[in-house]
């Protein structure tokens, strides 16, 4: 029920730009901590009950800076999950994720929906690691997160739309093969080349951004 004090006196307590302070009050608003009432003020709210996985909201990743961060924590949770994928996945699961995989091949060179059959992918991955920890997180995060995820970042960054695409498919590849095989390391090598070039892409297209607006 208190009132926050006024964007100018949080930048001054804090010695942060009214961008920082807004953002912020966004993130706060998202995540239903805080509640603006026009020309009065923002207030405090009672806690949520909904029941939120680990603090993890997904409605909360509004920016750019946000994605990237929730990229870091699929690098380290995939990549493991991918290496157990291939120690533990039966055939039926092999089978499940070429499906998968073809579906999402012929939206890309058909130039159709992707984002459903890219979560699927990834997320018969964590089931087939046999720990249902990764797969309740990645299906927690997985369809909220991955068309975020895209936010068009080869167009922002630059790349050719052509060779973008081929170089995701051959990443998606790269990870069922070594999956097929039962190659452990190999999977996790590929599944940490894949999320961690998507890291990069994105980190030029917000550094290209910035600078534009600079």
């Amino acid at each position: 029920g208190d009132k926050l004090p006024t964007e100018s006196e949080i930048m001054r307590i804090l010695g942060v730009s009214r961008t920082v302070v807004r953002e912020a009050i966004s993130h706060m608003q998202a995540a239903g901590l805080v509640e603006t009432r026009h020309g009065i003020g923002t207030f405090v709210l009672e806690p949520p009950s909904n029941n939120v996985l680990l603090g993890l909201d997904p409605n909360t990743v509004i920016t750019m800076r946000d994605v990237l961060a929730i990229l870091e924590l699929r690098i380290s949770l995939e990549t493991e999950a991918a290496g157990l994928a291939a120690s533990r996945r039966t055939e039926e699961q092999l089978q499940q994720l070429r499906s998968a995989l073809d579906s999402f091949e012929a939206g890309i060179r058909g130039g159709g929906e992707t984002v459903p059959s890219d979560v699927q992918f990834h997320l018969l991955i964590a089931q087939s690691s046999s720990n249902r920890y990764f797969f309740d997180i990645l299906s927690h995060l997985g369809t909220n997160i991955i068309p975020r995820a895209r936010l068009n970042s080869a167009k922002l960054a630059q790349d050719d739309p052509a060779v973008y695409l081929e170089r995701v498919i051959n990443e998606h590849e790269d990870i069922y093969n070594a999956i097929a095989r039962k190659d452990p390391e190999s999977a996790r090598a590929a599944m940490r080349t894949h999320l961690s070039n998507s890291r990069e892409r994105l980190r030029r297209a917000q550094e290209l951004m910035e600078g534009a607006s600079a």
